[in-house]
C-alpha cells in the first residue's frame, strides 16, 4: 500500500467512524460546492481549517499538499477577475480588472481550499482499505469500492513500472524535449504500460478466483458507532445549517 501518512494518529477525528466521517464528508462537498457567496466561503474555510485542527496532521506533508492546491488555483484566480464583466478597479487597455471578478476569485479560492481541508480532515485520516469497506456498508455500488480499493492497492506498483520504463528510456539516450520524437516515445511508453497493468490485472483476477472470491468483500474488523460519532455528526449538522444560512440570508 502506498504512504498514507495521514491515516495513521490519534486525534478525535481518527477515532470516529468511518461511515460518519464519510457521510459528512460527502454532505460537507456538496453544500460547498454550491457556495457562491463571499461570507459563506469565508466560513467554509474556517470550518475546513477548523476540521484540519482536530485531526492534528503532520503539518510538513499537509502544508506541501495545500501549496499543490493552490499553485493550481492561482493561475484561475489571476484569470478569472479580467474574465467577467462589471465595475473595473483597474484596466490596461482591453483588458480590466473588475469588483465582480475579484469577488468570483475568492469564492473560488475560499472553497475550494475549505473542500480540501475537509478532505485531509475526514477522508483523507483513515486507510484506503477502511475507507473501501465504509463505502461498502453505506450500500455504495460494488464496482465503485474495488476501484478504489484495488487503486490504493496496486497504484504504487503501476508507478514503480513507470519509472522502470523512464529509467530504461534514459539509458538508452531518451531525454524529453519538446519534440515530436519524445510524443512518440512518451505515447510508447504509455501503451506498454497500460498492457502491462492489464496483464497484472488478468493475473490478480485469476489468483482471486483460485481463491474462491465472490465479488465481495469482507471486513474483518467490524465498525461501531458511538456518542462521540452522534455528537460529531450533530456538530456538523449545525454547522451546514449555519453555512446554508449565510448562503441564502
Amino acid at each position: 500500500m502506498f504512504a498514507q501518512p495521514f491515516a495513521h494518529g490519534r486525534s478525535l477525528l481518527h477515532r470516529l467512524d468511518p461511515r460518519v466521517r464519510l457521510g459528512t464528508a460527502a454532505v460537507s462537498a456538496v453544500c460547498l460546492a454550491l457556495v457562491q457567496t463571499r461570507p459563506a466561503a469565508l466560513y467554509g474555510l474556517t470550518l475546513g481549517a477548523g476540521l484540519l485542527l482536530l485531526s492534528r496532521p503532520p503539518w510538513g506533508t499537509a502544508l506541501r499538499r495545500l501549496l499543490a492546491v493552490n499553485l493550481f488555483l492561482l493561475f484561475l484566480c489571476l484569470l478569472t477577475p479580467f474574465s467577467l464583466s462589471g465595475d473595473a478597479v483597474w484596466q490596461w487597455g482591453p483588458l480590466a480588472v473588475t469588483r465582480q471578478g475579484l469577488a468570483l476569485a475568492f469564492v473560488l479560492w475560499a472553497k475550494s481550499n475549505a473542500l480540501v481541508l475537509c478532505f485531509l480532515a475526514l477522508v483523507a485520516t483513515m486507510p484506503v482499505s477502511t475507507a473501501g469497506y465504509a463505502l461498502q456498508k453505506l450500500r455504495c455500488p460494488a464496482k465503485i469500492v474495488f476501484l478504489l480499493l484495488f487503486a490504493g492497492r496496486y497504484i504504487h506498483d503501476i508507478a514503480d513500472e513507470w519509472r522502470t520504463l523512464l529509467a530504461a528510456a534514459r539509458l538508452r539516450g531518451f531525454r524529453a524535449r519538446t519534440s515530436f520524437h519524445t510524443y512518440r516515445t512518451l505515447a510508447s511508453l504509455l501503451g506498454i504500460l497500460l498492457l502491462r497493468g492489464l496483464d497484472r490485472a488478468r493475473r490478480v483476477h485469476e489468483a482471486m478466483l483460485l481463491r474462491g472470491f465472490q465479488q465481495r468483500f469482507f471486513c474483518v474488523t467490524p465498525f461501531r458507532a458511538h456518542a462521540r460519532d452522534a455528537l460529531f455528526s450533530a456538530f456538523m449538522g449545525a454547522a451546514l445549517i449555519v453555512l446554508c444560512w449565510l448562503e441564502f440570508r
